[in-house]
This record gives structure tokens, C-alpha cells and sequence, in this order.
């Protein structure tokens, strides 16, 4: 009978300690473990250029057809922000030897996290540079600029902000580039085009990436 109760008590204690466990995991933990199931299958080729970062990355699932001439291997994930890239840097950026590391993120920052300002995105790029520099030290790295959702409208001038601090940051670092997407994708009056979005005005449709293929593919290492 004492062995009895013993054994529910482990067994309670157990179940809500993996409950905890669980419920204390960082976000994103099921897509990145998504990902290295990915690799597990079939890890991907040295020397093709990384695509790193949220979900404008995540969700260009035919990346590669814009593409033809390069290899790209797509680890973006989820609505992910920096602070989670630095997280799980480890997982999906530093293991793949990429010839040449691209990132989309920082737009999540600005939405998501309360009072984040354009100088703490930067803080946390430079600190997300930092690790990948000091896995490789001379691989190009190209960071595309925060585009203008019609959804987030209320934090252009935010985003404006960011793409300059970080263009210049970069501007002072060998080996690097700044891709401006946002510019291309106004109208006229300097509003974001609406016809360059899905339903949701936050995620791009065909015509909005076709954008991105022009103004990232001078950019891109070819061999």
C-alpha cells in the first residue's frame, strides 16, 4: 500500500514537473526542434547562403525558385525576433557553414516587445552579429531591411529608425551589406502598397516577394 502512494507521488511530481518544464520552454522551441528534424533527414550542403530570421523568411517557402543560380537553405522560423535568433543561434544559424548569412528580423521586436526602441533593436543585431562574427569571421552577411506592413503602419517611423541604425552599423563592418526592401515597397505617397500583402497586411503574397528577388539578388553570393 506505502509503495502504492509512493508511486502516485513520483508519478505526480513527475507529471507536473514536465509540465513546468514544458510550459517554461522558450517560443519557438517546437518550430526550431521542427528544423533540426529537418537536418536530421537531410543535413544541408556546405557553402549555400543561409536565409535566417521571421516569419517574411519563413513564409517564402519557394525562396529558391527566385533564386536559380544560388543554393539557399531557409532556417527562418515562426514571428520570431532577435533576442530569439540569439537564443537559439546554436540551433539554426551557426551549425549550416553557409557561405553567406542572410537575416530578416527585427520587425517583431518593434511589434511585440513593450517600449522597444529602434536603438535596442540595434543593441540586439549587433549582439546577434557578434556570434555569428565570431563563428566566421569572413563570411558575408546581408541584413534586409525592415519592410513597411500595412498592418504596423503606426510604427514606420520606428522602422525608418531601425533600418538607419542598422545600415550604418553595417556600413563600418567588412564583409557586410544592407538590402533596402523598404523604400520599394511605398507608393507614391510614402504609404505601404497594400497590394503587396495577403489578407492579413503583415505577410507578403507573390508580387511583394517578387520585390524582394530584385532588390536582393545583387546581393547574394553566386560562387
Amino acid at each position: 500500500m506505502k509503495l502504492n502512494k509512493f508511486v502516485l507521488l513520483l508519478f505526480t511530481l513527475l507529471f507536473f514537473t514536465t509540465t513546468i518544464i514544458f510550459a517554461q520552454q522558450a517560443p519557438f522551441y517546437n518550430d526550431v526542434i521542427a528544423l533540426k528534424k529537418k537536418d536530421s533527414t537531410a543535413f544541408p550542403a556546405k557553402n549555400s547562403i543561409l536565409f535566417t530570421g521571421s516569419s517574411s523568411f519563413t513564409k517564402w517557402t519557394d525562396v529558391q525558385d527566385y533564386f536559380p543560380g544560388v543554393k539557399i537553405t531557409n532556417r527562418a522560423f515562426g514571428g520570431s525576433t532577435l533576442l530569439d535568433l540569439i537564443h537559439y543561434a546554436d540551433e539554426v544559424i551557426l551549425p549550416y557553414q553557409p557561405k553567406q548569412v542572410a537575416i530578416y528580423c527585427g520587425e517583431n521586436d518593434l511589434a511585440f516587445g513593450k517600449n522597444v526602441t529602434p536603438q535596442m533593436v540595434l543593441t540586439r543585431f549587433t549582439t546577434l552579429f557578434g556570434i555569428i562574427r565570431n563563428r566566421y569571421p569572413q563570411i558575408p552577411v546581408l541584413f534586409v531591411s525592415l519592410k513597411p506592413s500595412p498592418s504596423r503602419a503606426a510604427l514606420m517611423p520606428e522602422m525608418v529608425e531601425t533600418n538607419h541604425l542598422i545600415k550604418s552599423f553595417l556600413k563600418k563592418k567588412k564583409h557586410t551589406a544592407f538590402a533596402d526592401v523598404y523604400t520599394k515597397m511605398l507608393l507614391p505617397d510614402g504609404s505601404p502598397d497594400p497590394t503587396l500583402f495577403v489578407a492579413d497586411n503583415l505577410h507578403m503574397n507573390a508580387k511583394g516577394y517578387a520585390i524582394w528577388q530584385k532588390v536582393l539578388a545583387p546581393y547574394l553570393v553566386k560562387n
